[in-house]
């Protein structure tokens, strides 16, 4: 079990003063000690993987005595999810990589979910053998369980694949947790993309066509599908978010002028009751049990906020970010009273920890840190910083500064986040942290492209992959020499997935910014990226890959331009490229046609292969291997000191 106090000690105060060496790599690059936290409906059991090395461990701990009740071995499995199936089960959802038998398809991240009974002590498979009677069906599931309580008793229900003539097909089960039964609840049509779950069962099912941007949602009317509401969006089609407010409403996401809007819909497909109060919300909250809509949350700038539909509620979330000042807190679970919740609370100088509130006793206590082996003298500053690129558009992003450097002249490592229509937050960032703790101030810029940020933001990186998505990055560099916080002579780039396509796109498209340059992961030949990602798909949503990536990259004929590999004779800076062997998202192949290409024109690179990982270095040996390889490489190519 994992114990950590946050108050800073006096010792750690002395260490920070006379700037003592940081934590070993181990620290930072690990997966996280403690992490998806799970409070049981009762509020007396607390559920959490914990990782000690390798191995991982999932514990199941009352709350009062904090005393262990059980122990699962998760082993080297990749944990993705931990929720209560009521009182009494923990389902826990878990992930390897590989091709699905007897099932003609690329291989894939595939995702099984299981069953604890804390009674029984047995675990069972969720599409396994509970699922028997159900009929033909893979065990692999889409997603996470849902979980309802019916008539008191309570009941999984689980997306995935039905056969039906040997067409297999989406579908959601219903598993009866007391009584190890599974059945088939709803199965889908050829172009089905998801189901909405209610408080006792599926309440509507969503239709999309890529090839022609067809979007129909239907709703239940006895043992039929009705469809009650038709878009055509070739770009941004509506997603069915969950269920809403009321027992038979759903919540769908709209794009309305680019912009998402969320609304409430009835059983026939028209608006529900009053506008949702926060309308651009990014998700639902639900109650656990009953599936409920009880509020919306929405990232706002810099900050997640969370709007309660209960004024109770609303004040009670006040009252727990209030206790926490300067400091940005995340929701991550609550009992079905409402009496107890359970936060991450991300610190500017100690770093992020789990903390548990109990409006009963009106007393909060610390569950523990997310990385037990970093102290408070481990943790260094970052500060938000704006500036404008060089047509004008204003951009942002966040500065760590390694401790004790001061702030004239430093190293600079130019970290891209990937996506690209993903953005960096402020707060702790393991990557970050690690390559500020070796003595280097490392800039995360959201470049134009980035989400999170605006629709008019996002549509002006269309077209932009290798131009200005990537001067952005530059001229941020340029911003912080001109401030006299880093020396522009010593400057390297490195990033993970579009963020490793933008340090070999640093190194080839963008030359004479950089004095090396680390991908992880990235593509490299885009115009193959493409073709592959469109092989491993249906041939409509082929086609809105297709689109997709036209939109953002630009047209097909035009890809080797902005392909770092075809550009390989630029290169004049040391190379490393980093790929795990079980990458679904980007192909293992994209560094190796960057290797073969460099290698032709006699560019030397180091390339290391992370045997068994996937794309989001889900397992905590070849992540660190990934740290570790990459400190080396900056140190010799870019000498922090």
């Amino acid at each position: 079990m994992v114990h950590a106090w946050r108050p800073a000690t006096a010792f750690a105060a002395m260490l920070i003063a006379a700037g003592a060496h940081a934590a070993p790599i181990e620290a930072y690059g690990g997966l996280p000690s403690l992490e998806n936290v799970a409070i049981s409906p009762n509020g007396q059991m607390l559920a959490f993987a914990v990782t000690d090395g390798e191995k991982r461990k999932i514990v199941i701990q009352e709350l009062e005595t904090r005393q262990a009740v059980a122990v699962l071995n998760a082993g080297d499995q990749k944990v993705r999810d931990i929720r209560w199936g009521g009182d009494g089960h923990l389902i826990v959802t878990t992930s390897i990589t590989g091709y699905i038998p007897f099932v003609d398809s690329p291989r894939l991240e595939s995702f099984m979910a299981t069953d604890f009974d804390l009674a029984r002590k047995t675990q069972r498979q969720l599409l396994g053998e509970l699922s028997r009677d159900a009929g033909r069906n893979l065990t692999t599931i889409i997603g996470v369980p849902e979980i309802r309580l019916v008539d008191g008793k309570p009941f999984a229900f689980v997306a995935g694949v039905h056969f039906e003539n040997s067409e297999g097909r989406l579908a959601e089960f219903k598993v009866d947790l007391e009584r190890d039964t599974a059945r088939l609840e709803a199965q889908g049509l050829p172009s089905s993309q998801g189901f909405a779950i209610g408080d006792a069962g599926v309440l509507a099912e969503e239709d999309y066509d890529g090839a022609d941007g067809a979007w129909i949602l239907r709703t239940r009317r006895g043992d039929s599908w009705a469809p009650v509401r038709r878009e055509t969006a070739l770009d941004s089609p509506p997603d069915l978010v969950g269920g809403g407010r009321g027992a038979a409403t759903v919540l769908v996401k709209f794009w309305v002028d680019h912009k998402p809007v969320l609304r409430e819909l009835d059983a026939k497909g028209a608006e529900a009751g009053d506008p949702l109060p926060m309308p651009d919300a990014d998700r639902g909250l639900y109650d656990s049990l009953t599936g409920k809509l009880i509020g919306l949350s929405s990232l706002v700038g810099d900050d997640q906020r969370y709007l309660f539909f209960a004024p109770h509620d609303q004040a009670v979330w006040r009252g727990i970010t209030a206790a926490y000042p300067g400091e940005r807190v995340k929701l991550i679970d609550y009992d079905s009273a409402y009496d107890k919740w359970v936060v991450l609370v991300d610190s500017p100088t100690q770093g992020p920890a789990y903390a548990l509130v109990d409006l009963e006793t009106k007393a909060a206590r610390w569950i523990g840190n997310l990385y037990a082996g970093l102290a408070a003298a481990d943790i260094s500053p970052v500060r938000a910083i704006a500036f404008k690129a060089k047509d004008g558009l204003e951009l942002g992003g966040y500065l760590t500064l390694p401790r004790g450097k001061g702030e004239r002249g430093l190293p600079l490592v130019v970290l891209a986040h990937g996506g690209p229509a993903a953005r960096d937050e402020p707060g702790f960032d393991w990557w970050a942290q690690a390559l500020a703790s070796r003595g280097y101030a490392v800039l995360q810029v959201n470049y134009r492209g980035s989400g999170g940020l605006g629709w008019d933001f996002q549509a002006a990186g269309f077209g932009q992959w290798g131009r200005k998505m990537q001067t952005d990055l530059s001229d941020g560099v340029r911003y912080l020499a001109a401030k006299g916080l880093i020396d522009p002579a010593r400057v390297c780039i490195a990033g993970a997935s579009y963020g490793g396509y933008a340090a070999l796109a640093g190194a080839t498209l963008d030359a004479g910014v950089y004095r090396c340059a680390a991908s992880i992961s990235g593509p490299s030949d885009l115009a193959k990226m493409v073709n592959w990602d469109k092989s491993t798909e249906s041939s409509g949503t082929a086609a809105y890959v297709q689109r997709y990536w036209t939109r953002y990259m630009g047209p097909q004929a035009t890809l080797d331009q902005i392909s770092p590999a075809k550009h390989a004779d630029k290169v004049k800076i040391p190379i490393l490229l980093v790929h795990g062997k079980d990458d679904t998202v980007v192909a293992y192949q994209q560094s190796q046609i960057m290797a073969d290409a460099l290698a032709k024109v006699g560019r030397p690179c180091e390339f290391v292969t992370l045997k068994g990982e996937d794309h989001w270095l889900s397992r905590g040996a070849t992540r660190q291997q990934m740290l570790s390889v990459l400190i080396v490489f900056l140190e010799k190519n870019n000498p922090p000191g």
